[in-house]
């Protein structure tokens, strides 16, 4: 009897340190622990802590609105926990969006933080997800956007009714276009491969070897960039004709990388945005007439396009 109550102890505590090592090298477990070192707010709590830090920006005060509300990224992350990505991602992801929601946060609307916050935390996982869904992002307009959300959704949401979700019906109940839909399911459902895959097995030869180079023939280019170098030698020399403020104007928009707007070029010179465009448009028509005799049309359209 007494060996087997041994045994059995010894059994318990053998499990009891396989749970301890899997809890070390567990990150998420150790995260979540972590976490739970951080109570959640009372609302009056809340509210005065919020009303200090947008008073006063400081960042032990961001700090504390933040731990408190980090057990609801977790919750929110779970949602979208999937195979492809790690869940500690995902909760990254939504603690950014959390800051954010704290730094926007306006206590005096009559809203708890969470509630303002969760909107802003599934923004940023949502994003993370369309951005990292494939290695080609599927999603880079907003209609695209919408669909890689909702597409999914809607289909099963038309299934339940019977209905078949044809691209069509799809485009309506999304309101979108129907070359959206089409295209958006083709990248949802196409196929990853690496440009340096071989073209079959066995063979030398990779997928990137039979893409097109984009390259300007030598003769091209050479001609291109002389062209190029011609034209910003005239520039160059119609700047010398230039005087007073229309320097300025040049130098500061014109030609600038960096260039300033109408707006800040009026107040340069104390005068409207309006009276700025019209100084522009008056250098303007006299660099089309200087270089009408100097430039060729060619020119010119290599100077818009590159310069």
């Amino acid at each position: 009897m007494a060996k087997a109550i041994r045994d059995e102890a010894i059994r318990g505590t053998q499990a009891e340190e396989s749970r301890d090592r899997a809890f070390v090298h567990d990150p998420v477990q150790r995260y979540l622990s972590e976490i739970r070192r951080y109570g959640v707010l009372a609302r009056d709590e809340e509210y005065t802590l919020a009303c200090q830090y947008r008073d006063t920006r400081l960042q032990a005060l961001e700090l504390q609105l933040v731990n408190a509300n980090l057990r609801l990224v977790v919750k929110i992350a779970l949602e979208y926990q999937s195979s492809r990505l790690s869940l500690l991602d995902l909760i990254q992801e939504g603690n950014v969006g959390l800051i954010h929601a704290v730094r926007k946060f306006d206590p005096d609307k009559n809203i708890r933080l969470a509630s303002y916050a969760q909107w802003w935390i599934r923004a940023y996982i949502l994003k993370y997800l369309m951005d990292n869904y494939k290695l080609v992002k599927v999603g880079t307009t907003q209609a695209q956007r919408k669909l890689f959300y909702n597409l999914k959704r809607e289909k099963d949401r038309l299934y339940r009714q019977g209905l078949v979700p044809t691209p069509n019906l799809l485009a309506r109940s999304l309101a979108v276009r129907e070359s959206d839909v089409v295209e958006m399911e083709a990248r949802l459902g196409g196929r990853e491969s690496s440009l340096d895959a071989p073209i079959q097995d066995g063979e030398r030869g990779t997928l990137g070897e039979l893409i097109a180079a984009d390259l300007v023939p030598a003769d091209e280019g050479l001609a291109q960039r002389e062209m190029s170098d011609d034209l910003r030698g005239h520039l160059n020399s119609f700047a010398t004709t230039l005087t007073g403020r229309d320097v300025d104007i040049w130098t500061r928009r014109m030609v600038a990388e960096n260039p300033n707007t109408l707006q800040e070029i009026g107040e340069l010179f104390g005068v409207s945005r309006e009276r700025a465009r019209q100084l522009e448009a008056r250098i303007m028509r006299r660099l089309s007439k200087y270089l009408d005799d100097r430039v060729d049309a060619s020119a010119m359209n290599e100077f818009q396009i590159h310069g």
